[in-house]
Parts: C-alpha cells; structure tokens; sequence
C-alpha cells in the first residue's frame, strides 16, 4: 500500500543533465512509475549531443536547454527554482534511479508532518555496477537510520550535521528562498552550502533512510584525486562552514577505518592496499585544494574535475583576495 501524506504538499520534480546516457531510460521509467502526483517534471539540459533532450520531451517532461557554458551548479539550480510555482522542489540527478513507487511519499513525510523541516535528502544505494570501495561509501554515507537535525543538535557531529545531496532531495521552496537560494560560481558543494545556512536560519534538516535511490560512481585513482581537490578548493572559499561545524579530517579518518573493516568482513582484504592508496589520493587532493590560491592556475585546471569553472573571471579576482 502506498504511504499517504498530505495532499496539500504540491510538487516539482527538478533535473539538470547533459549527455544522461542510456540510464536515463531507466530514470525516467522510475519517475513515471511514481504514486505521488508531480506537478510537472523539469529537465534544465546543458545542451546534449547524445538525444537526452528528445528523450525528456517525448516523456512528458518540461524542458528548458541552455548553452553548455551557462551551466552552474548553483546558478542553474537557482534558474529552476525560479521556474517553480510549488510548494516543494525536488532536486535529482540524471543517474539517480528511484527505488519504489511511493519514494516520494516517504521524501516528503517530514516536509508534510514538520513546519521546522526546510530540507530532506534520501538514501542513496550502489548501482548494481558499484565496485567494493564505491559500494562502502554509499552504505557508510547514507545508512539505515533516518534523523532529524537542527544547529542545537548533538547528531550528527561535525561537519556531517551540514551533510546533503541534491542528487535526491526535497525543499520547501519558501526557505530556500529566504535564505537567497542556491549560491552561483562554485566549484560544487551548493547542497552543503544551502543545507549550512538553513540550520543558521534555525531550520530543521531531516535525512530519510527509507526514500532511496540507485546512485553511485565508480572513480578512478585519479578522479578521486581530482574531485577532493574540488572539495578542498570548495571547503577553502567557503570558511564559515568549516568554522560553524568543524573541519571534516575526523569523518576522514573514520571512514578510512570503516571502508578497511568492511573490506575484511567482504573477504576483500587484496583490495586493502588499493584502498589506502585511494585514501591517500584523496587527501593529498583535498589538502592541495586548500592552499589552491599558492598553486600555479594551470595546475589548479588540471588537477580538477570541474575545468569549466576555471575559466570563469570571478577565479582571477578571487586568487587577490
């Protein structure tokens, strides 16, 4: 039986993508299975070359293509929130498959039943693909048990207290918009910023282990170097985070013991010396991203994943500051 909650919640379900690929077909078939009655589904394309657009429109979706080079993590997500008359926005990715027809009702419970709730992410489970080390960092990132948070609570510690994923989450439109919506020119990390300044605006957050998705990644040696590197450059312009809920070297340093243990309870232990090597990677990558102001620029290009937001001016001036 599908969970019911209150009708009154209207809802619009946001995508950014470009070049989804062929699992896309399997996104779409999930979002079409849904029980919960969207007011309309809106796919921001950054221009695809692969038929993502014919895809979204011929399934009923709005869609809206923009240049390739006006995407932004923030910026766009901002632009579709401007397109939305809801009262809750739902933000995915193009790869996140929704697990079950009434995920979205179990999404919004805490929207529907709690004022104080601004914000709640879902759980996000391997993709059948995922290898070991991926596998682990879903299971440990997005467990079991669902919570709620504000600034005053005791859990989750940290800089876990600020954690969300906007590749499976909701928000009530009119918090996002008092606290100005999503922040523009970031490298990534506009779900950890947003989710920073609703609980400092004494907004509640609330993680719901029970509204999945299928969503992973399996990153090389070298793209987890690349993406820490972005968070390190993300943590390094965005200091007040850090300042509020506390540097992320103790969450490090845990999950480097869990992915061990987990892979000796998978009888997995060859992978172990992987394993460091990947965490090593990691961190060289996010200590770098730290200090990427003493770097040469063309370093800072290569050594990240997101290029595009290099060659944004806003870079230059913010290297003087």
């Amino acid at each position: 039986m599908d969970l019911e909650i209150a009708p009154s919640l209207s809802v619009t379900l946001v995508i950014p993508t470009y070049n989804a690929g062929p699992l896309f077909k399997l996104v779409i078939q999930s979002i079409q299975n849904l029980s919960y009655p969207l007011d309309k589904v809106l796919v921001i394309d950054s221009s695809s070359s692969d038929g993502t657009e014919d895809l979204a429109a011929s399934s009923g979706f709005q869609l809206i293509t923009i240049p390739k080079s006006n995407f932004d993590h923030g910026g766009t997500r901002n632009f579709a929130l401007s397109c939305v008359e809801s009262d809750i926005v739902i933000f995915m990715t193009q790869d996140a498959i929704l697990q079950g027809r009434d995920v979205l009702n179990k999404l919004l419970e805490p929207l529907a039943t709690e004022p104080q709730v601004a914000a709640v992410y879902g759980r996000q489970l391997p993709h059948n693909n995922a290898t070991a080390l991926s596998s682990f960092a879903r299971l440990e990132n997005y467990p079991d048990d669902s919570y709620r948070t504000e600034l005053s609570s005791e859990f989750p510690k940290g800089i876990r207290k600020a954690s969300m994923s906007n590749s499976f989450a909701a928000y009530r439109c009119s918090a996002l918009r008092k606290i100005g919506g999503f922040p523009e020119k970031l490298i990534l990390g506009e779900d950890v910023y947003v989710a920073g300044k609703l609980l400092l605006a004494n907004f509640h957050l609330a993680y719901t282990g029970d509204a999945c998705v299928q969503h992973s990644h399996n990153y090389s040696l070298k793209e987890e170097f690349k993406r820490y590197f972005d968070i390190g450059v993300f943590h390094n312009k965005q200091q007040w985070l850090l300042e509020t809920f506390g540097a992320p070297e103790k969450a490090g340093i845990e999950f480097a013991i869990g992915q061990t243990s987990f892979l000796i309870k998978r009888k997995q232990s060859y992978l172990i010396p992987y394993s460091i090597l990947s965490l090593t990677l990691k961190y060289l990558g996010y200590r770098l991203g730290r200090v990427w102001k003493a770097l040469p620029y063309w370093l800072c290009v290569r050594f990240s994943m997101h290029r595009d937001y290099w060659v944004k001016k806003s870079i230059h001036q913010d290297r003087k500051e």
